[in-house]
């Protein structure tokens, strides 16, 4: 069985103290070992931000990619060999701004990978700038007399999408984090963990304690299947904050599970020593 020890790495994270996503990182780390799969078989990508950083600091195989664009890198790897666990690291700002065409069409696609999101509601990489999911009339330093867009609401969106797998979880608690992490690896298909990520830096409303407050978690009677339900929680935001799995449809096929090419084995398997291409190649000219 893998162990934390194994899973760390010799640099050391430079995120700011008591930022959110040291959180974060634990909790990967204990799913991982919670998973008991073998480490070579997990690939982490990441977009740009402070959550980009993560894959530096696990020892699994990592890709850094660009700015808003984890997903479709995450969506080419899964493709190419679908034995792969692929987790997308993301951040709100990159993600749920830049990145939410790629974030729709994998939840349509239903692509089986998790993404994890760091939704500290700023842009904390570039110094505290208003983001996609900051509160109406909170003031940051592109909206020094307040806010006055509409936050986007990120697990609504995914839900309207497509994806099968949508929860929230909340970085001042590691344990039930872990255990949503492990729940959305798990499941076959597009699975979203939003998590409530505070930026100590740079947020100074949406605090830990500001969280603490608010969230509570779903309990055994709360039925995730309930997609009307789910939207209802989706929506509960304010006073209270629900954390754990909002949504989960279990039937819906895969996109793996529709193509017949990798039905027998991944892509990366796939013989291609009689393979010509000269017939597209004329084809073409």
């Amino acid at each position: 069985m893998t162990t934390i020890n194994e899973l760390n790495t010799i640099a050391q994270p430079n995120w700011c103290p008591g930022c959110g996503n040291f959180a974060i990182l634990m909790a990967l780390k204990n799913a991982v070992i919670q998973l008991n799969t073998p480490v070579e078989n997990f690939l982490l990508v990441s977009g740009i931000g402070c959550s980009g950083k993560l894959p530096h600091w696990i020892k699994l195989f990592g890709f850094h990619g660009i700015h808003g664009r984890a997903l479709p890198v995450a969506t080419g790897a899964k493709l190419a060999n679908h034995k792969l666990t692929v987790i997308a690291h993301v951040g709100d700002g990159d993600c749920y701004s830049i990145g939410t065409n790629h974030f729709i069409h994998a939840a349509r696609r239903n692509i089986n990978m998790t993404c994890l999101a760091h939704n500290n509601q700023i842009y904390g990489l570039t110094k505290g700038q208003a983001g996609p999911t900051s509160d109406k009339g909170v003031k940051t330093k592109t909206t020094p007399r307040g806010n006055f867009e509409t936050p986007i609401n990120p697990l609504a969106l995914a839900m309207t999408s497509g994806a099968t797998f949508v929860a929230r979880g909340f970085a001042g608690d590691v344990d039930h984090l872990t255990s949503l992490i492990v729940s959305a690896i798990k499941h076959k298909g597009f699975a979203l963990v939003d998590i409530l990520q505070p930026c100590v830096t740079f947020n100074k409303v949406n605090t830990y304690s500001w969280y603490k407050k608010r969230s509570y978690k779903l309990d055994k009677k709360y039925d995730p299947s309930d997609k009307e339900e789910a939207f209802k929680k989706a929506n509960q935001w304010g006073r209270k904050i629900p954390i754990g799995i909002i949504y989960q449809e279990k039937k819906q096929p895969s996109y793996e599970d529709e193509l017949p090419q990798i039905k027998r084995n991944p892509l990366v398997k796939h013989s291609i020593s009689n393979v010509s291409v000269k017939p597209f190649l004329e084809e073409l000219m």
